[in-house]
């Protein structure tokens, strides 16, 4: 899976004003993240507002993508959720070859065992018929998937090819790297510490912020992966601030507020989240400034 190495992005889902979503913006976004050197495009993830759109919704989001895409990166499918026979049927009735893979998320709010962690991914992985990235981020679904059940998935499927951790923990990071089969790939899901990740052995990231700084971002992973530590961290330290600003009080809301201030797209946001406030508008639109008066 070379084409999963460097810099994936989590797309946002655009609104209008009206919360229609808003594939013109959906579009730019998609060539924004193309023109700035991302890697790889993932849809229907959780940045997506994913649980606030209806089938219909999801299936235009899929479409737009694929079509503003138009074979240029390879695409990753978000096909998830906490009802597993919910998520093999999606599996076994899906078009899925459009997408050289699918992110699955660790089953949310249930809270199961790690037994039952596995249990859920193995049906996931025989109904899968592309490879599965496994999700893990107990921030959101209140389970941590721990590196032996992590290293039973990849160890008992083929297609187990990747893990998309976010737990926030490089120990728990480097434990994964550190035992994981050779082929299969350790990808952070947490931007602030992409770049140590990839320099413990991982093999990039699956980034919110990269969408918004698409140059800058890939280009610091890439420098990880090619081991210029120097350069690499220079670029982590003057985008550290925004990675933080856009996790503030929320993720989309933070992105979102980044592509507004870049002219991309809207900042709406669907209930139960909200937009950021005034104080942090400003401070992202000032970093968003800053990043294009030095590019």
């Amino acid at each position: 899976m070379q084409s999963l190495i460097g810099t994936g992005v989590a797309l946002v889902t655009p609104f209008k004003e009206d919360f229609s979503i808003d594939t013109e913006a959906l579009t730019r976004i998609v060539n924004f993240s193309i023109d700035g050197g991302i890697e790889y495009l993932v849809v229907l993830g959780t940045t997506a507002e994913n649980a606030t759109l209806s089938p219909e919704e999801k299936e235009l989001v899929i479409r737009t993508v694929i079509e503003a895409n138009n074979g240029a990166l390879p695409l990753v499918l978000g096909v998830g959720g906490n009802n597993t026979a919910k998520v093999v049927d999606e599996l076994k009735t899906r078009d899925l070859s459009a997408f050289a893979a699918i992110l699955s998320v660790s089953p949310y709010y249930n809270k199961p065992t790690q037994e039952g962690i596995y249990q859920h991914f193995k049906a996931v992985a025989e109904a899968s018929p592309i490879p599965v990235i496994l999700y893990n981020v107990p921030g959101r679904t209140a389970s941590n998937m721990l590196p032996s059940t992590v290293l039973r998935l990849a160890n008992d499927f083929e297609n187990v090819v990747a893990i998309k951790e976010a737990a926030g923990d490089l120990v728990q990071a480097m434990q994964l790297l550190k035992n994981k089969p050779k082929d299969f790939l350790v990808i952070s899901g947490d931007d602030m510490i992409a770049l140590p990740m990839v320099l413990a052995g991982g093999s990039g990231v699956i980034s919110v912020i990269g969408q918004g700084f698409p140059k800058e971002f890939s280009e610091m992973i890439r420098l990880g992966l090619n081991r210029k530590v120097d350069e690499a961290f220079k670029s982590h330290y003057f985008l550290a601030d925004c990675i933080d600003m856009i996790f503030e009080q929320g993720n989309p809301a933070g992105i979102k507020q980044v592509f507004l201030s870049l002219g991309i797209s809207e900042n709406t946001v669907r209930l139960p989240l909200v937009n950021v406030d005034n104080s942090l508008a400003e401070r992202i639109d000032q970093f968003v400034k800053k990043v294009n008066k030095q590019g």
